[in-house]
């Protein structure tokens, strides 16, 4: 019996040799043939490993190689620090810091000589947003999370946004896909993007369906609807649903033919200058009752400065409610690399800007400005609201407390972690209670610590920070004060 089986073996170790080096001689043939590939044609066989180990160079390079603050678009770091919130861990280190202070551009935060005692500490008071709006927001939370469509997120994704965001008291923006029932769920506060396909409030040509818009308007948990103009990851051109991720659900919110590409214009085609941007929003802010902002990047001050003096010429009442600044060194969104690498204004120099060209016009009390791209921890959150934000978006940083490992396959449809993909099996693990559980302690820790840095800072409260505060490392290695590199009326006195 024993020698009948060790035959058996070994007939199996023959045919499966045999079979190996026929399927070698099969793929020398067809390499040595093919004309597409140069690799594979000098080098048959042999070329085709070059392909699959340029696939594993993200898994290599995040696990054995990069050190903690090497990797883009997000290092180690920034991730273990969103990990350690989300699971309400201690973000308590050991033997200092890994973080380089000497790179031009640097923030450093100024701490006081005397701080603030924490029984003299405030938690950051709520803003009012589209105080002439029929319905205005009293918004109460300085950090939210930022434009993501269920399309481009996955149904359990969006759910436990939906569920952690209501528990962590902050606003969760539907992206341009449309507002869904998934995002009603938690019972938290909504904004609605509109986007340049008009998803979920549009006609059969794309334009503006006004009776649709009032529908999503009067959920009460919408709270304002935010124009998309532009986004960081492709200024100047539209969003990209590919077909494999519009399922029939998707399709019906949106509006659009299930199973084919979604994409959407490259601007707003019936919003061509300043004149008919006001005219839309005006538009949108009557038919909704509820405050409409602007969504864009920057990539100079001229066409800023040209709209503010519009708003002042037509009256402060015509004027957004709020404006999301985004970065232009990308986003979640998929995006040609021409766009998400060289094209809009980084948010360093966007927000300083906006803010400046913002109160040269008296409208500070009129506009809020929401401070968007790659703002993930406590200092870049305190740094945005110290150079004058209102309030403070993120969008990757929720994908990371929900699981998201940047894995890098986002356009297709095969996240490992179910973040993005409609594959009902790698959904499998993405359970949204947990993760829910997971965004609220991400959401508390980011307000928690960004505090922390007030406090050390001398001032009561976030909101208070200014400026003054933040020393920016220049050319000649020195640091110096924001506020004298960048002057403005955004200081805090």
């Amino acid at each position: 019996m024993i020698e009948r089986i060790a035959q058996l073996l070994s007939d199996a170790f023959v045919i499966a040799v045999g079979l190996g080096v026929l399927a070698v001689l099969v793929l020398f043939v067809i390499d040595v043939s093919q004309r597409q590939d140069t690799v594979r044609r000098n080098f048959p066989v042999i070329g085709r490993f070059r392909h699959l180990f340029t696939h594993l160079g993200d898994f290599f390079r995040q696990y054995f190689f990069a050190m903690d603050r090497e990797e883009m678009p997000f290092n180690r770091a920034q991730r273990n620090w969103v990990e350690r919130a989300a699971e309400n861990k201690d973000n308590v280190l050991p033997f200092g810091s890994t973080k380089r202070l000497q790179p031009v551009g640097t923030p450093i935060f100024v701490n006081a000589a005397w701080p603030t005692l924490d029984e003299d500490a405030v938690e950051a008071p709520p803003l009012v947003i589209g105080p002439g709006a029929k319905k205005p927001y009293e918004a109460p939370s300085f950090f939210n999370m930022s434009a993501m469509s269920y399309g481009s997120l996955s149904k359990p994704a969006v759910r436990a946004l939906s569920l952690g965001t209501a528990r962590g008291g902050c606003w969760v923006c539907t992206g341009e896909g449309g507002l869904s029932d998934h995002h009603l769920e938690g019972g938290g506060d909504v904004v609605f993007q509109l986007g340049t396909a008009k998803y979920g409030a549009r006609n059969a040509d794309g334009s503006l369906n006004e009776e649709k818009l009032k529908e999503i308007a009067s959920h009460p948990q919408v709270r304002m609807i935010e124009l998309k103009l532009a986004q960081g990851a492709k200024p100047g051109k539209g969003g990209i649903l590919p077909a494999k991720k519009v399922t029939a659900e998707i399709a019906r919110i949106r509006g659009i033919p299930q199973g084919q590409d979604s994409i959407s214009p490259n601007r707003h085609p019936e919003i061509g200058n300043n004149e008919e941007l006001l005219d839309m929003i005006e538009r949108m802010r009557s038919v909704s009752g509820i405050p409409v902002g602007i969504k864009t990047v920057l990539g100079d001050d001229q066409w800023l400065d040209e709209f503010f003096a519009a708003v002042v010429e037509r009256g402060k009442d015509c004027a957004p409610d709020f404006i999301t600044i985004d970065s232009g060194d990308g986003g979640t969104g998929a995006a040609p690399m021409p766009l998400m690498d060289n094209v809009g204004m980084m948010i360093h120099e966007a927000l300083p800007l906006a803010v400046n060209l913002r109160e040269k016009y008296g409208l500070e009390h009129r506009i809020r400005i929401v401070a968007s791209g790659k703002l993930i921890t406590p200092s870049d959150v305190a740094w945005a609201l110290a150079t004058g934000a209102d309030f403070v978006n993120a969008a990757r940083g929720f994908m990371f407390a929900i699981g998201c490992i940047q894995a890098m396959k986002c356009d297709t449809n095969n996240c490992p972690t179910g973040v993005t993909t409609h594959k009902k099996r790698l959904q499998r693990g993405l359970v949204p209670e947990d993760k829910a559980e997971r965004v609220e302690h991400f959401v508390k820790h980011m307000r928690k610590e960004v505090g922390i840095i007030a406090h050390s800072c001398g001032v009561r409260s976030p909101r208070d920070l200014g400026r003054q505060h933040v020393r920016i490392v220049c050319p000649d290695g020195r640091s110096r004060l924001m506020s004298e590199l960048h002057p403005g009326p955004a200081l805090q006195e």
